[in-house]
């Protein structure tokens, strides 16, 4: 949410001050409890990660002052990232289609990192992050000990990690899909076999792009993601042109196999190189060490112990989805239906989903928690209350009708970016249904995602993971409902039912305890300004909606959603834009005269 013009910048922190100067100030509430110094947490990022996609999404919210001074190159640098990880994507998708084949790699690429966040990505991002910044602010050499210490630990962890995922790949595809048999059960093995090994070095980046950002180093871990989206799309074109279109696990090759799998990994450790390499340029030399008595490490352990609760209990939910969403696609087949409705779809819909949230939500929680940690410093709870309230309706302006576009232009926007290649016209209309089922949940998503950050700024990381075990029973419940009551080409549409579920549980039950400890959350001013968002939405979703359906964008390929999306775009915005100011919402106005002043002046 970074714009640039003339020089001049805007960033969620100059709305935030904006909104901030035209509310009235509160009367001050002191006496903020705070479970312990909130300096101890970082960010775990969102709750369910399904694939590489989660990873910029989870470090690009920590709390220390110098990643909001450097959110101009983040932000950026995400967008950069999001854009070749939509290429890639649709890459993948063209060489190996939304059927058996695609279902087989999503689930053999996903497998990696599902077991990383578990073991490794939890602990790294939650703990060790913090305490490798600490250290080095603290100790007498700078953390240089420290952090030799931490690369020889985690490195040999990695690798006995992946040695360990390797040989058992077999278990793995068992676990995440239960019901494949034959051909494509023998693929999706063969694939993970390769692709776990992408463990190692997708460890290795995290642990590396956490040192460069301790040395106030932001840059290569926001880009390098790039380079690896790279290797990825072109190991899918070489696919493409070697093999063709239409593969199916029956016809495929053992070669054909190996330079997906190896191509995947390869991007992979292309991007661990480039991060090596940009820490040997910020003067870094590792020398292992195994000494770890009176090291700290055992602390930051015991810091751990309710952060890798939450971690656990999200990977649940994510075995759940997956399992639901791997079965689905083995019933349709096994129905002779033509039209992919498997994980693949689900996967893909999620990428698009998550993607406001990613740029949008990310970038102003980036500005928000160092406002709301000073705040939580001087015990105010009236000031910490409003942080979370202006945050929220912030990204609300944003987030709203990007919520309602992505239920209207949906299945156009699909056809656009996955008809291609493998993937027909009809395998993109599955997964446009697929995402209009997550569009609805976008503001329960960011809503509790906001939750979670006031948590972690009071340092408390039990509740959260108390919180979490509530939702992840009904998403549960929900996706095996879908899972035996719906219709086979059905239940992939439907599984995002159960993330919707998930998180307006989640926000539900923390908004309960959060009203309690901070007297209030607000809650009027942000259900009123929600509820005018809305209300201008619905018109512009209708003008932006009439006008794609006219452009042929419901029913065409892709050039006619080209033009439809454009159309509607155009149309719906505008429309949205007049109800807004006729509706007098006060942070759209705000927004709007911010860009005005910072933007556009020279």
């Amino acid at each position: 949410m970074a714009g640039r013009y003339g020089g001049r910048v805007l960033m969620p922190g100059d709305v935030l001050d904006a909104i901030e100067r035209r509310e009235p100030p509160t009367r001050p509430e002191r006496g903020l409890e705070v479970r312990r110094d909130p300096s101890v947490y970082g960010d775990l990022g969102t709750a369910d990660r399904p694939g590489e996609e989660g990873e910029e999404i989870g470090g690009a919210a920590q709390a220390a002052p110098s990643v909001a001074r450097s959110s101009v190159v983040m932000a950026i640098g995400t967008v950069v990232s999001r854009a070749t990880g939509f290429v890639r994507t649709a890459a993948i998708v063209a060489a190996l289609g939304t059927g058996l084949l695609g279902d087989a790699y999503q689930t053999a690429n996903m497998v990696p990192f599902a077991v990383y966040d578990l073991l490794i990505g939890g602990l790294l991002a939650s703990v060790f992050v913090p305490f490798l910044v600490k250290r080095r602010q603290h100790d007498p050499d700078g953390g240089l000990a420290t952090e030799q210490r931490f690369m020889t630990v985690t490195l040999l962890a990695l690798a006995a990690i992946t040695v360990a995922a390797v040989l058992g790949a077999q278990l793995l595809i068992s676990v995440y899909a239960g019901e494949w048999t034959g051909n494509q059960r023998e693929v999706a093995v063969t694939l993970a076999r390769f692709l776990l090994l992408q463990i190692f070095f997708v460890g290795a980046s995290g642990v590396i792009s956490s040192m460069l950002n301790s040395r106030q180093r932001f840059g290569a871990p926001m880009w390098a993601p790039v380079v690896n989206n790279l290797s990825i799309i072109t190991t899918a074109l070489l696919f493409l042109w070697i093999a063709g279109p239409g593969r199916t696990p029956d016809d495929i090759t053992d070669g054909q196999v190996a330079l997906i799998g190896l191509g995947a990994t390869a991007g992979q450790i292309v991007q661990a190189l480039v991060l090596t390499w940009a820490l040997w340029r910020a003067g870094f030399r590792w020398r292992p060490r195994l000494d770890l008595r009176g090291s700290g490490f055992g602390e930051a352990m015991r810091n751990a112990g309710w952060m890798m609760v939450y971690a656990v209990v999200a990977q649940v939910s994510l075995l759940v989805s997956t399992n639901v969403a791997t079965r689905a696609g083995a019933r349709v087949a096994e129905a002779g239906l033509e039209a992919g409705a498997g994980i693949t779809a689900y996967k893909n819909a999620f990428v698009i989903f998550q993607l406001p949230y990613a740029i949008i939500a990310v970038s102003v929680i980036t500005a928000l928690l160092p406002k709301m940690s000073r705040h939580v410093a001087e015990g105010r709870k009236d000031l910490v209350r409003l942080d979370f309230s202006r945050g929220l309706r912030l990204a609300s302006v944003l987030l709203v009708p990007s919520s309602v576009a992505m239920v209207v232009f949906a299945v156009p926007l699909s056809v656009l970016l996955y008809a291609r290649g493998s993937a027909s016209v009809d395998d993109a209309h599955v997964i446009g249904y697929v995402l209009m089922m997550f569009a609805v949940s976008l503001i329960p998503f960011t809503l509790f995602q906001l939750m979670l950050r006031v948590f972690y700024s009071l340092g408390d990381a039990r509740t959260p993971g108390l919180i979490a075990l509530a939702p992840v029973a009904v998403h549960g419940v929900s996706g095996f409902a879908v899972l035996y009551l719906a219709p086979p080409e059905h239940i992939v549409i439907y599984l995002p039912i159960g993330h919707g579920l998930y998180y307006v549980a989640g926000f539900l039950i923390a908004g309960q305890i959060l009203r309690k400890r901070l007297h209030g959350l607000d809650g009027r001013r942000i259900f009123r300004t929600l509820l005018l968002l809305h209300a201008a939405a619905v018109p512009g979703a209708a003008a932006g909606g009439a006008a794609a359906w006219l452009l042929g964008g419901f029913t065409g390929g892709a050039g006619a959603a080209l033009v439809s999306l454009a159309g509607g775009c155009a149309a719906g915005g505008a429309v949205f834009v007049v109800a807004a100011y006729a509706l007098r919402i006060d942070e759209f106005r705000v927004f709007l005269e911010t860009a005005r002043s910072k933007v556009l002046r020279r």
